[in-house]
């Protein structure tokens, strides 16, 4: 079939409504990770996890972190990853693309190597599971080959690995630490082993219904791919070079704006290419930067106003004060007041929702 054709507009439209971020709001945790099929897990709370900022911009002031928590690690409705918390729906598909994809011959030969130390695990986490990390003995053969951040963290490093691979899971959280167990205490028990071309497609495919329109390959950076294979139908979006993929649910939908701020990790601009290619949205993630050189913040929030992302906001919150600190909005396109309005509002909601005070410097 002929390759839709497609308006700027429409394109951020359909990538607007498929992150959830039209207007009304969802109202069901769940069923909101599982459009989006993933949370990126980041330490970093300039305002409030990204986790937590990602929910509470598609739920609002509903949004409870504590409902998270208890999605994961009671309730089992969600599942926690190695840096993700993923639907289950998802599982089988996320562990067989690693499992059956070849591993880099340095992360192979450390594996095949450390085969003993891999079975000390599973032994002990079947007897007295789930554990933190610390309480795992650490019967490596051979070091983990860095003389980096990861240098002697072998334990952590394999349970990762195998994490990664199904064979072990995570259950649960002490602060920053997680609890490790054997996976069939903690995952689904009728979770389908899938080869890693039927992964693969599932992947692509669920990837492009979170993300409504994306391309179907390209340059690979760490962490989730923006790409979706073959899924969808072909599209070209005006004023922007080559073809792209789109799911045809959302073609033609009727379209009704918000204002929202987003994580810097929000899978909306997550993939930089992609927001300045639909959006004009340039953006980058500062918190690594000195300060003079940084030009919005140190966790700038962007900002999105109906299908447009119109600024940045620099703001960070100091709990000890009861202070959400609003540095500066970046403006990144000219916006009237009733733009600014909503943007001012907004930020009031988010202060309410981490129950502390808007205070301009």
């Amino acid at each position: 079939m002929p390759a839709h054709r497609l308006s700027r507009d429409e394109a951020r439209r359909i990538a607007v409504q498929a992150q959830l971020l039209a207007a009304p709001r969802p109202t069901d945790l769940v069923a909101v990770v599982e459009r989006l099929t993933h949370l990126q897990i980041d330490p970093t709370a300039a305002v409030a996890p990204s986790a937590d900022l990602v929910l509470w911009s598609r739920l609002g002031p509903a949004y409870d972190p504590a409902a998270l928590t208890r999605a994961v690690e009671t309730d089992r409705t969600l599942v926690e990853t190695v840096a993700y918390i993923r639907h289950p729906r998802d599982l089988a598909a996320v562990l067989a693309e690693v499992r059956e994809a070849p591993a880099h011959p340095s992360v192979q030969q450390w594996l095949d190597r450390n085969e003993p130390f891999r079975r000390d695990i599973l032994t002990l986490l079947a007897a007295k599971g789930p554990l933190l990390s610390r309480d795992i003995p650490d019967t490596s053969v051979v070091p983990w080959p860095s003389t980096g951040w990861t240098n002697n963290r072998n334990v952590t490093k394999m349970l990762e690995a195998m994490a990664l691979r199904g064979q072990v899971a995570i259950s649960g959280r002490k602060g920053r630490q997680r609890y490790w167990d054997v996976p069939h205490r903690v995952h689904p028990a009728d979770l389908p082993l899938l080869d890693l071309d039927t992964a693969v497609r599932l992947r692509d495919e669920r990837r492009l219904a979170a993300l409504g329109i994306a391309r179907s390959a390209g340059t690979q950076l760490p962490g989730e791919s923006p790409f979706v294979g073959d899924a969808g139908e072909e599209a070209v979006v005006e004023g922007t070079p080559g073809t792209w993929r789109v799911d045809p649910a959302y073609l033609g939908l009727p379209f009704e704006g918000r204002t929202a701020l987003l994580s810097p990790f929000d899978r909306l601009i997550h993939d930089r290419v992609r927001a300045e290619q639909l959006f004009d949205f340039e953006y980058v993630l500062e918190m690594y930067k000195p300060k003079a050189k940084r030009r919005w913040g140190y966790y700038a929030l962007p900002v999105l106003h109906g299908d447009r992302l119109v600024g940045k906001l620099d703001a960070a919150a100091d709990r000890k004060a009861g202070k959400l600190v609003v540095t500066a909005i970046h403006w990144d396109v000219p916006v009237d007041g009733d733009v600014v309005d909503a943007v001012r509002a907004e930020i009031d909601d988010l202060a309410a929702w981490l129950g502390l005070e808007v205070v301009e410097v």
